[in-house]
């Protein structure tokens, strides 16, 4: 089998898993997770009264997501520059054949990248990387371009960014069905309270 073959089914199989816990998320789901994205650290009370629903209907949801895998952590979120590590760069990988697990554990030793994704197109594997300096940075390629199973990298310097990580747009982009048995949820009562006081 070819990188390809081993890259894309290494993915169906990922999807398999993800399809069979995948569930359909609804208003409610959406405005949860929009609250505790806004207020990572509130309470199921709070989350509750915000949202327009019982704690008891906040907490099963919020615990519901959690177990199906849609969220995923309440942060904290770190500003990499404020830490220390204003160089950011994206680093495009060719990899030896059959090398996809290898280079996985390879690259997760290596603190500075961030995150790695097998990839379609020119290359295989494509890394968000954080250095201190374009000193640091270069040391960093350095160490990957040593691993034995990469052939080949490419590297880019991210000068600003465009859009922030963002996933909310994305959830709110489609027409969410309405919650069924929670009769007390009112989508529009619920939004304006949740919504920022001016």
């Amino acid at each position: 089998m070819n990188k390809l073959g081993n890259l894309l089914s290494n993915v169906s199989s990922r999807e398999h898993e993800m399809a069979e816990q995948r569930i359909i998320l609804d208003q409610l789901d959406t405005l949860l997770i929009r609250t505790l994205g806004e207020h990572p650290r509130m309470g199921f009370l709070e989350l509750s009264r915000l949202t327009g629903v019982s704690r008891a209907t906040a907490q099963a949801r919020v615990q519901r997501l959690e177990q199906a895998g849609v969220i995923t952590g309440y942060g904290p979120d770190v500003d990499l520059p404020a830490a220390g590590y204003p160089v950011l760069a994206f680093v495009s990988l060719e990899i030896a054949q059959g090398g996809l697990d290898e280079i996985a554990q390879e690259l997760a030793r290596v603190p500075e990248i961030l995150e790695a994704h097998g990839t379609t197109g020119l290359s295989d594997v494509s890394c968000r990387v954080a250095a201190r300096s374009n000193e640091h940075l270069q040391e960093t390629l350095i160490r990957i371009n040593r691993i034995p199973t990469v052939v080949r990298s490419t590297s880019v310097m991210a000068l600003s960014r465009v859009v922030a990580p963002r996933h909310l747009p994305l959830i709110e982009s489609e027409q969410r069905p309405r919650p069924n048995r929670v009769p007390a949820y009112q989508p529009g009562q619920a939004l304006a309270a949740a919504s920022p006081r001016p």
